[in-house]
């Protein structure tokens, strides 16, 4: 986690080799695409501010920008809610395991590992507990219906905590060091919407909104590009801090939001220094992490995403621009494995059959899985195109890789 500060903090590096590489970059894909691939790159459109209420000062939409990114709130607390419906078919809870894996929630660690448990946020509806003072004191608990998962950050310790299993996970930063943020929260996906600037974009001012109580701006983002999945990103900035309230993404095909995050209530009173305290439960497991995975914990781009992310990562390059690009890297693989090939076939066997689309061009052949914003090109030799993009945006962009 990080506070909700305007700052540049660095991101994790590169992957030591080829292999860790290509695993950590399918961990990225599915945060990138949906906030970062589709909203690489920003263009302002200068617009006023529609009368509205609240009745606010007007302003423009590049002063609106320039507000978030001045934005300095160190204390806060509140509540999220969450709803994100990537349209995955329903497969009897298979798809939670798919998204666990792609992950790395699959090599046996702590149920209480954030990059593990906060997947659980890429479906469904959740509510967030949140609170941060200053650079070194986050915490964000995840609230279920029977448990409650808890991401604290104080000083240098890092502790991760699921009751449900009675697990903790533990890492550690350097004290002053910001861990990575939760890409659930409005001012994290903002950030990511928000971090280059050309002409791909149309960026105005819609008006005005109260969030949680609070009298806001409402920033709308809207591709120029066609082939996108996106249809709009809608930012409702508070007008005294700057701070992104709620964050809405709709896809291009209409429907309902695809990720909908926005505070339900929210303070900037200084939250109690005992909010950050955490002793592990007696008789709890607690597993020890280390590198920059284990500090982060959560499943985000490394820095330079907007401009090409997969070039941080080992085997991975970006084709295209703005609301189309796509990026691709070779698996070293042989394309989809058949159903007989994996475990539990018939379950994912299923999967493969009813999600993938066959197709061919210029690239070879290939299967494409469809979501309602990320669509991603698997080959038969093995590499992988993956974007906000349509199916044809996506093949065109095969072809011109050849």
């Amino acid at each position: 986690m990080a506070p909700y500060a305007s700052d540049d903090s660095t991101h994790a590096g590169e992957a030591d080799d080829l292999r860790v590489g290509r695993r950590r970059a399918v961990r990225y894909i599915v945060p990138v695409t949906v906030v970062g691939v589709a909203a690489a790159t920003i263009g302002l459109v200068p617009a006023l501010a529609d009368s509205g209420d609240p009745d606010l000062p007007k302003i423009t939409a590049q002063q609106l920008v320039e507000k978030i990114a001045a934005s300095d709130v160190q204390q806060l607390s509140g509540t999220v809610k969450i709803t994100t419906d990537l349209g995955l078919p329903d497969l009897g809870g298979l798809e939670s395991g798919l998204l666990s894996g792609a992950t790395g929630g699959d090599d046996g660690g702590s149920a209480a590992d954030p990059s593990t448990k906060l997947t659980e946020l890429a479906s469904g509806t959740h509510t967030l507990r949140v609170a941060a003072d200053g650079p070194d004191r986050q915490k964000l608990s995840l609230l279920e219906s029977a448990a409650e998962y808890s991401l604290i950050h104080n000083g240098k310790d890092v502790w991760g905590y699921d009751s449900a299993s009675n697990e903790v996970h533990h890492s550690t930063v350097e004290r002053g060091e910001a861990a990575e943020p939760v890409p659930a929260t409005p001012k994290a996906l903002t950030d990511e919407a928000l971090k280059a600037v050309d002409d791909t974009t149309s960026v105005t001012v819609d008006g005005t909104v109260q969030v949680a109580g609070r009298d806001a701006y409402k920033l709308l983002v809207e591709p120029k590009q066609s082939g996108s999945t996106v249809g709009a990103i809608s930012v409702a900035v508070d007008a005294r801090t700057g701070l992104p309230l709620k964050f809405t993404l709709t896809p291009a095909g209409g429907g309902a939001a695809v990720v909908d995050a926005g505070f339900t209530q929210v303070s900037f009173a200084r939250p109690g220094a005992a909010t950050f305290d955490f002793t592990p439960p007696k008789g709890a497991k607690v597993t020890e992490g280390d590198g920059a995975d284990a500090a982060g914990g959560v499943p985000v781009p490394p820095k330079g995403a907007e401009e090409g992310f997969a070039k941080d990562l080992a085997g991975l390059d970006v084709l295209g621009e703005g609301w189309t690009s796509v990026a691709t890297f070779d698996t070293g693989g042989e394309g989809v494995p058949s159903a007989g090939d994996l475990p539990d076939a018939g379950g994912l066997g299923g999967f493969l059959d009813s999600f993938g689309d066959k197709v061919d061009g210029k690239f070879g052949s290939g299967t494409v899985f469809s979501t309602r914003l990320v669509n991603a090109l698997v080959t038969d030799d093995g590499k992988l195109y993956v974007g906000a993009v349509t199916k044809d945006a996506l093949v065109k962009a095969a072809n011109a890789g050849q």
